[in-house]
């Protein structure tokens, strides 16, 4: 390569399997193993989520309750916990953060990860993403699939390919073929209005896009015209775009084992609170709000924060308010399996440094 050339771009496309239906089966063992739908109820509503379970039977997002109903008759409705999701998709973030700084979230259960520069040394996108799916597995106990590749476009499309629980990766010299053999229906941003068009012109495939002129796309799909063109042909070109909405950064820790001991408590800690200052460093940010999080053995979790009048100054500082927090809530009743430790009222955000690394294969 160069000493101009950019290094070919390695994308990840993390989705998470049944995501909201999931978290409820992992709280509820009861509902293992069952078809679940979150969200709408037998006789009125919409559903937000179905377990794979129900997903058997043709029940999907979005779909009326009274049909979901009728097309799984055991099928089981469950109040949606939008705060439980919200907090699993942080934890999940805070695994992301541990291999890049370049994350693009699309939704709570699923984001584009950049990974070019291969700040933990694993060797390969494919051993990143892998990593990753495990984390996410002992940390959360639920299930990610994942698409790594050099585009965001087929990294999507290669999340899909295994699920659930799956990783497909497609290296660039595969893209244009791989795209070529799958459903228009599939692609990003082909809805089923676009795909019925599709269809009665005769484009079923990628292949049947590739074959088609820009001048007759542009004609019949206007300003999507360019984009079918190139993803027609494994073209993607757009970065994984970083979303700094959240101002906060830090780092949690599921515990192989439970801990109620203080001596424990503080030394698991203290290891949260190293790795979530190397982040902190690496953005070189400060901040004034200092939050802790402990989950119990029963899976109840709480959080505690303390702002101050002035930025944290440094780790020591950081961990003695995470100290603080943690001595409030003692003695416990039951074990912790769990501790984060947060800092956010963020003062300032610089931009972080480009870091030279070669290019990390897929």
């Amino acid at each position: 390569m160069s000493q101009t050339e950019s290094p070919q771009r390695k994308v990840i496309h993390v989705d998470m399997d049944a995501f909201y239906a999931s978290v409820e089966q992992r709280d509820n063992p009861s509902l293992r193993g069952r078809p679940v739908a979150v969200g709408g109820s037998k006789a009125r509503g919409v559903v937000a989520a179905a377990s794979y379970e129900a997903r058997t039977f043709g029940v999907k997002s979005a779909m009326p309750s009274v049909t979901a109903s009728r097309r799984c008759p055991d099928l089981v409705f469950v109040s949606p916990r939008f705060d439980v999701y919200q907090a699993v998709s942080r934890q999940i973030r805070a695994i992301f953060a541990d291999y890049t700084d370049l994350i693009e979230p699309l939704s709570l259960d699923e984001a584009y990860l950049d990974v070019t520069q291969d700040i933990r040394e694993l060797g390969s996108a494919r051993a990143i993403a892998e990593e990753i799916r495990a984390r996410i597995k002992a940390d959360t106990g639920l299930t990610a699939s994942a698409g790594v590749s050099y585009n965001k476009f087929i990294a999507k499309l290669a999340s899909d390919q295994n699920k659930p629980d799956g990783l497909c990766v497609i290296p660039p010299h595969k893209g244009a073929a791989f795209v070529a053999s799958l459903p228009v229906r599939r692609f990003h941003g082909v809805g089923p209005v676009t795909a019925a068009r599709m269809e009665r012109l005769g484009i079923l495939t990628g292949a049947d896009l590739r074959a088609q002129s820009i001048d007759m796309l542009r004609a019949n799909f206007r300003s999507s015209a360019e984009y079918l063109f190139n993803a027609a042909r494994g073209v993607d070109n757009r970065p994984v775009r970083v979303n700094r909405a959240s101002k906060s950064v830090g780092a949690e820790r599921t515990f192989d084992r439970d801990y109620s001991d203080r001596e424990d408590l503080v030394a698991q800690l203290d290891r949260v609170a190293d790795a979530a200052w190397v982040r902190i460093d690496r953005h070189r940010v400060r901040g004034r709000t200092v939050t802790l999080k402990m989950r119990y053995s029963d899976f109840h979790t709480i959080t505690r924060a303390r702002s101050f009048s002035a930025p944290v100054a440094d780790k020591a500082a950081f961990l003695a308010a995470g100290i603080g927090l943690l001595e409030t809530q003692l003695p416990v009743d039951s074990g912790i399996r769990l501790l984060g430790l947060t800092l956010s009222g963020i003062s300032d955000e610089d931009e972080i440094e480009a870091v030279d690394q070669p290019a990390l294969p897929l």
